[in-house]
């Protein structure tokens, strides 16, 4: 993922679809020095931890 989109979906009130290792994740907060993210997935919000921005996906939803 790009670091300006993880700031965007990190500052974004409204819930995106982010995935890491095919689970649905919340983005906490983005570092710029490293590229990475601070996350944690959403049914364990205690599980908090640091992943490479290039190993989140942001699924987008259909509009059918």
């Amino acid at each position: 993922m790009d670091r300006h989109r993880a700031e965007e979906i990190a500052q974004s009130p409204d819930m995106k679809q982010v995935t890491y290792n095919g689970q649905q994740v919340y983005i906490q907060h983005v570092h710029e020095q490293s590229n990475s993210a601070r996350i944690f997935p959403l049914d364990q919000p205690e599980n908090e931890f640091d992943v490479q921005l290039e190993n989140l996906l942001e699924t987008k939803r259909g509009n059918a």
